[in-house]
């Protein structure tokens, strides 16, 4: 009975008490829960924008496509019009890969240049990629007017354009694109196609370059032959495979096909290439910026340390306030585990409060960044899990001791504390 008419003969009691006397010194335990405040609200903001920029990027390579390999050349220099040439990849190398017949999608050769094109009214310097029909499959463009490159148009070598939608409004305003006439490098060239609009990523967008048939831009606009005039460059080799688990295999017969080609010795010479595999690339952006997520928590959980040791250093003054107060408890029956008890609970009850009023000022910057569209970084359960798991963690580890240091207090040494 002695326990129960003490106050202490319920959690609830002792919650209530906990609060009572926390809120009788407002200034202090505001000042007490402001490191966990700080640590928390770090902790759910960094990990919302760190998972939302994995998820940005995760999606941006998928949105190219996992499946593919991208080869190019091992060393590159800058042709006539300024056209990226390389010295050791070439349009005989992507007819032998294609001759493999290999579970791709496609092969797309590409010779990639930057030009000045101009139209009636106005001009644009734009990114200009020679292709193959093999282009729009393996990258899944889609048309928004006219048609894409044709093989008829490969074969003749024909002056046509197809443009991104981004461009053409560049170019030609509101009015209509299709058919119009725009000249690079003193060459004309007739606008057969206008891309659908792709949208931007850190990768560049489709929507900003031009695209003429491969044959046009290495005979008629970058005089694209190998040096010894027998063929002519590419600045690289697309291949889509159809299923993203045969890449390893796929690259590692590529590789041995231009090793072939280039006469490159089998006794571990480096090859004069490199072969860009998307899934890997995918997996190591995933480890980097996992990483990096959770750098930036553990940086921010070093907050909530030293919010648990402002904690720590309260209780025990506390501890030392209430001497009389716990001598007497104990006098009129309180046991040991009840004065252990309230003070743990005050420790949690300060760290909880902290965290939950962390949560809020933490997540304001995910909201005010997803609100402006700079970034996608909603706030999951699971970090608002760590967030006031990790909290409630730092309050009981950090209140123990001073809770057993006011439970072993003597009572009657208590009475006498001055």
């Amino acid at each position: 009975m002695a326990a129960s008419s003490s106050g202490f003969g319920s959690l609830w009691e002792v919650v209530r008490i906990s609060f009572g006397s926390l809120l009788a010194n407002k200034v202090r335990s505001l000042l007490t829960m402001l490191g966990v405040i700080i640590g928390v609200a770090s902790v759910v903001s960094l990990l919302a924008l760190g998972n939302g920029a994995s998820a940005s990027i995760t999606g941006e390579i998928e949105a190219i496509g996992t499946n593919i390999l991208t080869i190019s050349a091992g060393s590159q220099n800058r042709g006539p019009g300024n056209a990226t040439a390389a010295q050791n990849l070439t349009m005989d190398d992507a007819k032998a890969i294609e001759a493999l017949q290999l579970p791709v999608i496609g092969v797309a050769p590409q010779l990639n240049s930057n030009a000045q094109i101009v139209a009636k009214s106005a001009d644009k310097n734009a990114q200009i990629i020679g292709i193959t029909p093999a282009f729009q499959v393996v990258n899944n463009l889609t048309m928004q007017q006219g048609s894409f490159i044709t093989d008829e148009h490969l074969q003749g070598a024909n002056t046509v354009i197809v443009l991104g939608s981004t461009l053409a409004k560049d170019l030609f305003g509101n009015g209509q694109a299709l058919g119009q006439t725009v000249r690079i490098n003193n060459q004309s060239l007739r606008v057969v196609g206008v891309l659908t609009p792709q949208g931007g990523s850190a990768f560049g967008s489709e929507d900003d370059r031009a695209y003429i048939p491969i044959t046009t831009a290495q005979k008629r606009l970058f005089n694209a032959r190998t040096p010894d005039g027998n063929g002519y460059r590419v600045g690289s080799i697309t291949l889509s495979a159809i299923n993203a688990s045969d890449l390893d295999a796929l690259q590692s017969r590529v590789s041995m096909l231009l090793r072939e080609r280039h006469h490159l010795k089998l006794d571990g010479s480096a090859d004069d290439f490199n072969v860009i595999n998307q899934a890997e690339i995918l997996g190591t952006l995933n480890t980097i910026t996992s990483m990096m997520t959770l750098f930036l928590a553990a940086v921010a959980g070093i907050s909530l340390l030293v919010g648990g040791i402002g904690i720590m250093n309260i209780m025990l003054v506390s501890v030392t306030e209430r001497t009389r107060e716990i001598g007497l408890r104990k006098a009129v029956g309180a046991r040991s585990h009840h004065i252990l008890m309230q003070f743990v609970v005050e420790a949690a009850v300060l760290s909880m409060t902290g965290g939950m009023i962390g949560l809020l000022l933490g997540s304001i910057i995910p909201i005010v960044v997803t609100q402006l569209g700079v970034l996608d970084a909603p706030i999951d359960l699971q970090t608002v899990g760590v967030a006031i798991g990790f909290s409630l963690g730092v309050g009981l580890f950090f209140g123990i001791y001073p809770a057993q240091r006011a439970a072993k207090l003597n009572p009657i040494d208590a009475l006498r504390h001055e």
